[in-house]
């Protein structure tokens, strides 16, 4: 592939915008429902929470989350407009219920009052974070007191073997991830590196080792 295809991979992905982000839109709810999923079942999520993911894509995950009890209310937030109309679509009888709330933001302030999530979480977006410490004294800052944080992503030994990851990617290890974190006031109460089988863009299996760090406010 050119440089420019690549480029423009790359871009979706952090925006997707278009005919080809609606695409990309599903290859990644696809490619990444088992990390999504494993991030939700690690918040521990109780009744009445409060609930808030950063980057959600197309939230066709939304479903498995109201499974997991009682009562939830769940906010999303997306830099993409694409991605903010198709999960508003996907989930309208959520929305209509209003159980799930979707609005779009910059990636860098969050749009919330102190204090107003019981549990946060993203999966995949770190890569795109413009100002790392800014975005999770911001998150910090909106999670309740005990609250939770999950952050999950691909880990940086995979992603570097994807040609697109050189435009538009800041790549992490855990130990990179762990570092960042220990400049806020979060505190690291779980880390998990696990291996998937995922498609390829060429359709072979590969495995994908992601990691999953829970915080605590």
């Amino acid at each position: 592939m050119k440089n420019e295809e690549l480029q423009a991979i790359a871009s979706q992905l952090k925006h997707p915008s278009g005919e080809k982000g609606i695409e990309m839109g599903n290859m990644m709810n696809e490619t990444n429902i088992n990390m999504t999923k494993h991030s939700i079942q690690n918040l521990n999520i109780s009744k009445e929470n409060k609930i808030l993911e950063l980057g959600h894509g197309n939230a066709g995950h939304v479903e498995f989350l109201f499974e997991q009890a009682e009562n939830l209310k769940y906010y999303g937030l997306e830099m993409s407009e694409l991605m903010f109309q198709e999960a508003r679509q996907i989930n309208r009888n959520f929305v209509s219920q209003k159980q799930a709330f979707f609005s779009l933001y910059d990636g860098n302030k969050i749009p919330f009052e102190d204090e107003s999530f019981d549990k946060i979480f993203t999966v995949n977006t770190i890569y795109f974070w413009q100002k790392p410490e800014e975005l999770l004294s911001e998150i910090y800052r909106v999670l309740k007191p005990n609250g939770n944080f999950c952050l999950t992503f691909a880990e940086e030994d995979f992603m570097k073997k994807l040609p697109f990851t050189q435009f538009e990617f800041e790549l992490y290890s855990t130990e990179k991830a762990q570092q960042l974190i220990e400049k806020t006031a979060f505190q690291i109460v779980y880390t998990e590196t696990q291996t998937e089988k995922v498609k390829s863009k060429t359709g072979e299996l590969v495995d994908r080792a992601f990691t999953t760090i829970v915080l605590e406010k």
